[in-house]
């Protein structure tokens, strides 16, 4: 199971092969069942994965700073 694959969620790469697994489906209704998309979906999977460890990278640093500046008001505060 994926996260949403709504198209404003992911980037311009991962959204094409979004709609590649997606074709895939529609075009094999029953032997998507037996791994015929598999190949488009492990793409896909690891286009996700990309884009969730850039997220978390991100998050980390905005988090890194805001602790950063909290700190840096703590000690000002003390300073007074």
């Amino acid at each position: 199971m994926h996260t949403d694959l709504s198209a404003h969620l992911h980037t311009p790469a991962c959204n094409k092969l979004i709609e590649e697994l997606q074709a895939c489906h529609e075009n094999n209704p029953f032997a998507k069942f037996v791994g015929v998309c598999n190949s488009i979906d492990d793409k896909v999977v690891k286009c996700l994965k990309g884009e969730r460890i850039a997220r978390s990278a991100a998050n980390r640093a905005k988090a890194r700073e805001r602790q950063a500046k909290y700190k840096e008001k703590l000690h000002q505060e003390e300073a007074n």
